[in-house]
């Protein structure tokens, strides 16, 4: 895998503007852990959200976790995304707001140091959400109901898309059906 969690960690701490969010979050939230998945805020938010398999570059197909990145992306706050499925495929379209621009891009189109730059601006994000939450009473109220939020937003979606997916199968039984039927005419 292309991210690698504790080399990030080591840049962070080796990058005098990063540094100090290793060590504030060791200070009020816990030890860096070995691996995403033993830390808090993955224990407590992102892993309760549901993957779906997207399109994603087909080249990179082994190089990225890419459930993991759909739940960073998902749970994220900083970055809007929709899915959008078509006949055969999820796409997941992510949009960045800064200053008075948007960038739009999607998943399955973008390039191997883009997605990396995504592991590391996602994981980043959360840890320092993580250490708002231990430092601000107010900010952790805030924070929470963000949190509930994106995870309903994210529930409805999913239950959209299967929802679709089983009208989509309906229909074609039926399809099917009638084909049959006119057959035996």
């Amino acid at each position: 895998m292309l991210f690698n969690f504790q080399d990030f960690i080591s840049n962070l701490k080796d990058n005098p503007e990063k540094k100090e969010v290793v060590s504030k979050y060791e200070k009020l939230v816990e030890k860096i852990p070995e691996t995403i998945e033993e830390c808090i805020w993955f224990k407590d938010y992102v892993k309760k959200f549901q993957t779906v398999k997207t399109k994603y570059p087909e080249d990179l197909k082994e190089d990225f976790d890419w459930d993991l990145l759909l739940q960073l992306i998902a749970a994220s706050f900083s970055s809007e995304w929709i899915l959008d499925k078509d006949e055969k495929d999820i796409r997941l379209i992510i949009t960045v707001h800064s200053w008075d621009k948007s960038v739009v891009k999607k998943l399955d189109e973008l390039w191997g140091f883009q997605i990396l730059r995504l592991f590391e601006i996602y994981v980043e994000e959360q840890m320092n959400l993580q250490i708002l939450l231990m430092e601000d009473e107010k900010e952790k109220d805030i924070i929470e109901t963000q949190r509930w939020w994106n995870l309903e937003r994210w529930k409805l979606v999913l239950d959209n898309l299967q929802a679709k997916e089983m009208r989509a199968a309906e229909e074609k039984d039926k399809a099917d059906q009638i084909d049959d039927l006119m057959g035996q005419l």
